[in-house]
This record gives C-alpha cells, sequence and structure tokens, in this order.
C-alpha cells in the first residue's frame, strides 16, 4: 500500500489548487479523479471569468466581491497568459429593473472594492457595441474584468503540481473510505488501495456522495445543487463582454468565446446524481429569449451550435438561489476537510485556507506564499 500525506479527490480547479500548494509547501500528494482527464465536469462548464462578481453587491457580500478582486489582481500578476483584462458593457434600458443611477452606484462601490475604473459610454459609440439592442436604451456602462479559458487553467495548476511532485491517477472513481487509526484508506475501482495521512474532498457536486462512502460514517453539510446552463452560437462578439437583464431580472453574460459566442448562465434546482446533469429545453429557451431581447440579430433553437451544463454546490436554504451566498465552506471532520461550493476566481485562496488546516493537522512543513508564483 502507498502511503501519501495528502489524498486529494477530484482534479477540479481546486483539487488542483489544494495540490499545487501542498507539493510546494513538501507534502506527498496523491490526486484522485474519476474522469480521463482533470477539468472534464463543473471546471470546464463555468462561465470563463475571473471576476469580482458585481451582481454580488446586491446581496450584500462585500467581502466575497473584495477577495475575489483581490484574487483577480493575482491571478493578472502571475498567470498573464490564462487571465486577461476584458471590457465588459452594461446596457440600462428603461424596462429594466436596475436604473442607470443603481448601476453607477454599484460600479463606484465596486471601484472602491478593487474593481478598477468605468465610464458611461457617450450615445456615439453604440453602433459599435456588437448589434445592441437600441431601442428604449437609456444608457450603456463599461469597466473591466477577467477572462479564463477554465479548462486550461485547471489543467495548468495541475501541471505545476505534477511538477513539484504530486502524483496523479485518473479513471479512478473512489470506492470506498476506511477511517483507521490515523490514517485513511481509499479504495478505488482501478487501483489498488493507497492510505494518507489527511483526505481532502474536492469532488464538487460529488462531495456528500464521496461522504457517503467513509466507514464508520462521517457528518455531512446539507446542500442544494443548483445547474447552470450556457449555450454557444455562431456569432462573434467584437468590442467584449455583455452583462444583461434576462426576463426574469436575473443578470446573464453575453461573452466572445474562441471564434463564436457563449451565453448564460441559468440557476436551475436539480435533485439528480450530479453525472446526470444536462441541458434542458427551458433552460436554452430562456438564453436564447435573453439573446433576441438584447440583440437585433434574432436566434433560434437550430441556431445552437453547443449547449452545455454544470452544478453549483450551495448550502441548503430556501433562499432563491441568485441571492444565496457563494462563501466557500470548509467542511473539517475525522481527518477528511471537504470543500463545499467556492468560486473559480477564489481557487488560491480557498487552497490557501486548507492549507491552514493541513498545517495545523501535519506540522513541520514551511509554507510557500503562492500569490507570489507564476505558472
Amino acid at each position: 500500500m502507498t502511503d501519501y500525506d495528502l489524498i486529494i479527490i477530484g482534479a477540479g480547479i481546486h483539487g488542483a489548487a489544494v495540490a499545487r500548494a501542498a507539493s510546494y509547501d513538501g507534502y506527498t500528494v496523491c490526486v484522485l479523479e474519476q474522469y480521463p482527464q482533470a477539468a472534464l465536469a463543473t471546471s470546464c462548464h463555468s462561465s470563463k471569468l475571473i471576476h469580482g462578481g458585481l451582481r454580488y453587491l446586491e446581496s450584500f457580500q462585500f467581502s466575497l466581491v473584495r477577495d475575489c478582486l483581490q484574487e483577480r489582481k493575482i491571478l493578472l500578476n502571475t498567470a498573464p497568459h490564462l487571465v486577461k483584462l476584458v471590457p465588459f458593457y452594461i446596457p440600462v434600458y428603461k424596462h429594466n429593473t436596475r436604473p442607470g443611477w443603481l448601476i453607477f452606484i454599484g460600479l463606484c462601490l465596486y471601484r472602491l472594492l478593487g474593481g478598477g475604473e468605468f465610464r458611461k459610454l457617450p450615445e456615439s459609440e453604440w453602433n459599435q457595441l456588437d448589434g445592441l439592442n437600441k431601442n428604449d436604451l437609456q444608457s450603456v456602462y463599461q469597466y473591466y474584468d477577467g477572462q479564463t479559458n477554465d479548462q486550461e487553467l485547471t489543467r495548468a495548476l495541475l501541471d505545476d503540481a505534477i511538477l513539484q511532485g504530486t502524483v496523479f491517477k485518473a479513471n479512478n472513481k473512489v470506492s470506498g473510505i476506511k477511517i483507521q487509526n490515523n490514517s485513511i484508506i481509499v479504495q478505488t475501482e482501478n487501483t489498488n488501495d493507497i492510505s494518507s495521512k489527511l483526505l481532502i474532498n474536492a469532488s464538487g457536486p460529488w462531495v456528500n456522495d464521496v461522504l457517503q462512502k467513509t466507514s464508520p460514517a462521517t457528518s455531512a453539510l446539507e446542500i442544494d445543487l443548483v445547474q447552470g446552463t450556457h449555450i454557444i452560437i455562431p456569432r462573434t462578439i467584437r468590442q467584449g463582454i455583455y452583462y444583461i437583464e434576462a426576463g426574469d431580472k436575473r443578470v446573464i453574460f453575453v461573452t466572445p468565446w474562441k471564434q463564436y459566442c457563449l451565453i448564460g448562465t441559468t440557476e436551475t434546482p436539480f435533485n439528480e446524481s450530479p453525472e446526470n446533469c444536462k441541458p434542458l429545453k427551458q433552460e436554452i429557451d430562456y438564453l436564447l429569449s435573453s439573446w433576441n431581447q438584447n440583440f437585433n440579430d434574432e436566434l433560434c433553437r437550430n441556431d445552437i451550435l453547443e449547449a452545455f451544463s454544470g452544478l453549483r454546490v450551495l448550502p441548503a436554504s430556501s433562499k432563491n438561489a441568485f441571492n444565496r451566498s457563494r462563501d466557500t465552506i470548509l467542511h473539517n471532520k475525522d481527518n477528511i476537510v471537504s470543500i463545499y461550493g467556492g468560486k473559480l476566481t477564489a481557487h488560491r485562496a480557498t487552497a490557501d485556507s486548507v492549507m491552514k488546516i493541513i498545517h495545523k493537522k501535519l506540522p513541520g512543513h514551511s509554507h510557500i506564499d503562492t500569490s507570489a508564483l507564476s505558472f
């Protein structure tokens, strides 16, 4: 049986980030992934943004926005080949629930929290905005945020971890976890049992499924899974990313993606096994309708090139998903640290919080500040 300091379940953005931080700190690490490659589930199905989350100001999540903007700054410095600042445009229509003055106040606060400068576009520049519908358009605001390729970012982190000594085992779905004395024995479907001193459960929407495989049983948190769907359409967006209000008053992004356009996302309650996550007809219609309301080029279902869905992990609540906290929760029990939720932008900070727990449980290793490490 092979022994490691840490076994990490899940090679998504958080599993990769923890593996990188732990390997730099000198721990022996093994990452187990159920799929053939890293970042084939939630971590390739995001909106591809590295941002503070302007909309989170509506639910008063100021610390989350500030922290994410700080992480955005770090990533722009350490991974400039993967994270770029791009212009965002917020069109304000007569029928929108968020008037121009409210958008202005929000952007002022965003700037104070580290979001950078913004401006109100003069009407003379509206014709440059990728066919944006100008009927009842009252104002357009421009600010800057980050864009990335989420899959490439995740794999770059994992590759750096492997260079530092992390062992990566793909096609290894966990079948059982034994908590035995001071060690944890992990059974998988394709390899011999392996053991570690600590287990990091970074399995995203499978977080509680993994915990159900422990023996003896360990505790888990109550969660809701919320599906987010995106569509890709054969249109070219040249000016930047559009932050538009949908028919139900939520906001969605219209984003240039490779040579096409990415539109998303939705927030649909999900009650099945995570591997059954797939775009729903009503979600696709919702995104098409949002495009058609805001742009002059009307689309139909036959225009869609691709649709994909990912799952958010949120604390169980009766609140609308749009207004719920997006803070990451670390659940530490029986030498298993489970990561609940988390944002693509804040992966490094989440890993740093996990490392603080690891250092307390497995002292004797120096800490390397990953905020200064390029990759």
